[in-house]
């Protein structure tokens, strides 16, 4: 990486930090009046704090665009309301993943609320960012740790039951990274997963939010996100080191097959994930189809390459 080009992710992030710091203390102050047990207040301060957010991804995309342009191949659909109730999904490589999603989607549907790891609340500044403006905070216990405390046992459930409570009452956005976790070959290998380009997509929380939402939110947004030449981190963002992102949309229905009680109906448990297993499918296949078209790109660039070698 060259200096210019960290000095450039210097000043992008400086400028994200500036950015943070001036739409959280709005974000903050609002954030305590919704506290007051008015429900109309409540809602008015949601709508608010949305737009503040909303306002925070704008100036970030500003940003983006003037320190380290990109290119985004978008295909699929792009028929968007603000007015609907969506759960997005997406595959999961990196941090770079949330800014893709924010700067793509954001003013088109209402605004992302992730699912967030319990740890991420601690983030300085940014952890009480995302508690205010409701994200939800998710606590995934492993087996052997329910198999050590019983009592653990659906218990990341509920707290995705309390969280969802919240989004019933103005149009939102529930962004989950169904993985669980970002993809790593390491992760691929240890799961044995059946999937070239991404680890097995956990139903559980999707499911639980879609049951406790109901009929409001009915529409699934399905999202791929591919990196043709490698997955970058963070500070390669900003640094400039990507130069173009694939991200295909897939906006379907969702059928009320996927609509039950995912806890005590064994069939219905069964039929969810198998259904979230051929959208992961069909996505797994979309990958192989953009790895194949950058592959081709690459081909000619490659052989133009060695040939100067040689010519030297």
């Amino acid at each position: 990486m060259s200096l210019f080009a960290k000095i450039r992710g210097g000043f992008a992030f400086l400028g994200y930090v500036l950015n943070t710091f001036f739409w959280i203390v709005p974000i903050l102050i609002f954030s305590i009046v919704k506290l007051i047990p008015i429900a109309s207040l409540r809602t008015a301060c949601s709508y608010i704090l949305d737009n503040c957010a909303s306002a925070w991804i704008s100036v970030n995309t500003i940003i983006e665009s003037v320190m380290h342009p990109l290119r985004i191949k978008q295909t699929g659909d792009s028929n968007f309301s603000e007015k609907q109730w969506y759960m997005v999904i997406a595959n999961h490589q990196s941090w770079v993943d949330i800014l893709i999603l924010q700067r793509v989607l954001n003013r088109k549907i209402p605004f992302l609320k992730f699912f967030l790891k319990q740890e991420l609340i601690y983030v300085p500044v940014l952890g009480l960012a995302w508690w205010a403006l409701d994200f939800p905070f998710m606590r995934r216990y492993s087996n052997a740790q329910i198999k050590k405390n019983p009592k653990l046992k659906g218990k990341d459930i509920e707290e995705t039951r309390r969280a969802c409570e919240k989004f019933k009452y103005k149009p939102v956005s529930v962004m989950n990274f169904v993985e669980g976790t970002r993809f790593t070959d390491k992760k691929h290998s240890k799961q044995g997963s059946q999937f070239d380009h991404l680890l097995k997509p956990k139903a559980g929380g999707m499911a639980f939010a879609l049951s406790m939402l109901g009929e409001q939110i009915n529409t699934l947004v399905d999202v791929t996100i591919h990196y043709p030449n490698r997955v970058p981190t963070f500070w390669e963002y900003i640094c400039g080191e990507l130069d173009e992102v694939n991200v295909d949309i897939q906006i379907q229905a969702i059928p009320d097959a996927m609509r039950g009680d995912y806890i005590n109906d064994r069939q219905f448990k069964i039929d969810f994930q198998e259904h979230l297993n051929q959208i992961w499918l069909a996505k797994d296949e979309r990958l192989s189809e953009l790895n194949q078209i950058s592959a081709q790109l690459d081909a000619p660039l490659n052989a133009s390459t060695e040939q100067v070698k040689q010519e030297v």
